[in-house]
């Protein structure tokens, strides 16, 4: 059997994770509390955008935690899937964006003579 690219969270990688970086880690979670506590923005909204840009990431775990935790703060599966979509409005917009590039590149070379 093929081993899965992404394993599933474990203790024992939490384990190793403190192990390794203890001091890291703990700021690390007081930064993400922080984070996603009341403020400006309501922890709700907060977790919409993390939904939104674990998309654009592309983190599965991401993906998958904030989506939970998103529904469990009375975000809907509607506002969920917009914020979705907004995310991969924004990405195809990067594309489009930096296919700029590849243009003023391709100018650029036919400026060459041969």
């Amino acid at each position: 059997m093929e081993k899965p690219m992404y394993p599933a969270p474990s203790s024992d990688i939490a384990k190793k994770r403190r192990e390794l970086a203890p001091e890291i880690l703990d700021a690390f979670q007081a930064f993400s509390l922080q984070v996603f506590s009341d403020g400006a923005l309501p922890a709700k909204t907060k977790e919409l955008i993390a939904v939104a840009v674990a998309h654009v990431t592309q983190c599965p775990y991401c993906i998958r935690s904030h989506t939970k935790r998103a529904r469990l703060k009375g975000v809907s599966e509607q506002e969920i899937m917009e914020a979705i979509w907004v995310a991969t409005e924004m990405r195809a917009g990067g594309a489009i964006s930096h296919s700029a590039l590849a243009i003023d590149a391709m100018n650029a070379e036919k400026a060459i003579p041969k």
